[in-house]
């Protein structure tokens, strides 16, 4: 093989390219990246216990109430006021979940949309009256699920494995 051959089939993106093996890895950092923060928030709100109490300096409780009048969807912060803490705990729940499944590849797809769906009720109510809009930390983090939902993991993750042992049993 020439010296121009090989330069050649590494560098047109076909699938023994190195572009395209690239490629295969290119949503890995997102995934390693969301998967850690969402375990690490998450945590952090389970651990806090100023956090998970209905009022006080930095509660979940304190915070809705803040957030409300400038919420985009109010009544949603009204449905977390009804029992702040138990609110506190599905989110930092499913932000453990979300980026439990996210980090090995658990039902991808699902648990990106997890983590979209919450990323956007909490851009929708905390972060709404951030201004400019790209202050607000909570969308980007939706922006950076969509690419999961369309794509799951398919690399180094259970779905990937479960996929392959589909394969090789039919």
């Amino acid at each position: 093989m020439t010296h121009t051959h090989r330069a050649a089939r590494y560098d047109d993106g076909g699938p023994d390219g190195r572009r395209a093996a690239l490629g295969r890895y290119a949503l890995l950092p997102l995934r390693l990246f969301l998967g850690v923060t969402f375990v690490y928030a998450g945590l952090d709100k389970l651990t806090d216990p100023g956090f998970l109490t209905a009022s006080g300096p930095g509660s979940i409780g304190e915070t809705m109430r803040a957030v409300r009048d400038s919420s985009a969807v109010p009544w949603l912060v009204d449905l977390a006021l009804r029992d702040p803490a138990a609110f506190g705990y599905a989110i930092a729940a499913g932000e453990l979940a979300v980026g439990v499944a996210t980090l090995v590849g658990l039902l991808a797809r699902l648990a990106a949309l997890g983590g979209a769906l919450i990323s956007l009720s909490l851009w929708l109510t905390v972060s709404w009256q951030s201004d400019p809009y790209y202050y607000g930390n909570d969308l980007p983090y939706l922006m950076a699920w969509l690419p999961l939902v369309l794509a799951g993991a398919p690399l180094l993750s259970v779905d990937a494995a479960w996929s392959a042992r589909r394969r090789r049993t039919r």
